[in-house]
């Protein structure tokens, strides 16, 4: 049978003279104590405890909720409560209590959201493989998350969250997906450093509370990079060897290798063999953290005899400042030039996927094999030794030769190197 709650009343809880515990319930106890005054004469003080056991030893704890003159019986059952509920989550008020005090006494500059989030950023960007990634952070939470920067950790609430994705939710929906987490990361960050009580629950947290608010991903747009129709490759590929620019060059190489342009601008002439035609490139440059090995066809060799040769170390594809690649602002221009706008260059790996899916016989793990894409389950994987590489090269040999095929007026028939089918 459950204990009764609720015992005391206001007016009770004024007038009691006996000293002693008075039990309210559910651990809250009214403690009246007799106290001599400098003259000898006694009265009576009176405070509120919060009784319990602790959780990690089974020893009982009392833990001061305030005396009379300053909590009133309604706010002692409050403070009651939300040690209650502590112990249900398994956590000691008094512990709870002391890392919120702690927190408190933190100079008020070093508990705003910006403050936690830029010690996040420099705690984890070891992590992170490349400047991109640090550049993304940093344009998320600087930026699309800077109404928060100066609040207080504590204080943010779902209105002040919603209030930064809303405008983005639906018109940007990668980056407003993006944002949320690194917001949920920054306030997890405060809370494990004590800034924010730790029975508080997360403003930005999606399972079970923004996605009660927001539309999900699937009824928004996708984001996919805009891709030229494969249909309308070769006559792109004609127009673009026509021009003499290194941009032209590296956008051909990132096409006929079916790369990812900062795994395309990246590449070093090191990293070339030409004697074996491959292009090796190192994990660190990769999605995966995997080095892939790349085939080269006659056509994407030839891309390289186009551009000044270099040292080992030298980039293939050198930008405007020395030792850097180019920007993606550079392919942006070219587009721009070329009077293609709507398309980008991340987008040709969906031109080559389409083609190779809908116009030639390759097998699919090859297909996604030549975009260094993951195939299979964990064990799957495990197993697949190999990485299918005369497989992939018959496959870029047909892709360069349909990338070139408006120069004879007609498609290449799409066979192998050596004339056979792909899946022969």
């Amino acid at each position: 049978m459950a204990r009764a709650m609720h015992k005391l009343t206001a007016r009770g809880v004024q007038t009691a003279a006996k000293t002693g515990r008075h039990s309210d319930g559910g651990g809250l106890y009214l403690v009246v104590d007799a106290k001599a005054s400098d003259e000898g004469a006694k009265h009576l003080g009176k405070r509120w405890v919060f009784i319990y056991r602790r959780k990690r030893d089974g020893r009982q704890s009392e833990m001061g909720l305030g005396g009379l003159a300053s909590v009133s019986l309604a706010d002692a059952r409050n403070l009651a409560a939300e040690a209650r509920k502590h112990l249900a989550a398994g956590r000691d008020p008094i512990d709870e209590r002391r890392s919120t005090e702690a927190a408190q006494r933190q100079p008020a500059s070093t508990r705003t959201f910006g403050a936690v989030a830029d010690a996040l950023r420099a705690a984890k960007s070891p992590e992170w493989r490349n400047a991109k990634h640090r550049a993304q952070w940093r344009m998320t939470l600087d930026v699309y998350a800077g109404p928060l920067r100066e609040k207080a950790v504590d204080e943010i609430t779902t209105e002040d969250v919603l209030a930064v994705l809303m405008p983005i939710w639906s018109t940007k929906p990668e980056t407003a997906s993006r944002t949320r987490a690194r917001i949920e990361a920054v306030l997890d960050a405060a809370r494990a450093r004590g800034l924010i009580a730790a029975g508080t629950a997360n403003p930005a947290r999606w399972r079970g509370h923004l996605d009660h608010l927001l539309p999900k991903r699937g009824k928004l747009s996708h984001g996919h990079h805009a891709a030229l129709p494969w249909e309308d490759l070769p006559a792109f590929m004609l127009e673009l060897r026509e021009r003499p620019a290194i941009a032209a060059r590296a956008l051909e190489w990132c096409i006929l290798t079916a790369a990812r342009l900062g795994e395309a601008l990246g590449t070093r002439w090191r990293e070339i063999d030409l004697s074996a035609a491959v292009w090796e490139c190192p994990a660190e440059r990769m999605k995966a953290c995997k080095p892939h090995r790349v085939p080269l066809s006659p056509a994407a060799i030839a891309v390289l005899a186009r551009v000044p040769a270099g040292g080992p170390d030298d980039l293939v594809f050198p930008g405007a400042k020395r030792g850097k690649p180019f920007s993606n602002m550079v392919m942006k221009a070219l587009f721009k030039r070329m009077g293609r706008d709507g398309i980008t260059t991340h987008g040709f790996r969906s031109t080559f996927r389409d083609w190779a899916g809908e116009a030639t016989p390759h097998p699919r793990e090859v297909c996604e094999a030549a975009l260094a894409h993951a195939v299979g389950d964990a064990v799957e994987q495990a197993y697949r030794r190999g990485d299918a590489l005369a497989k992939r090269r018959a496959l870029m040999t047909d892709w360069a030769a349909y990338c070139g095929s408006a120069a004879g007026g007609n498609v290449v028939p799409l066979r192998t190197a050596t004339g056979g089918r792909a899946d022969g």
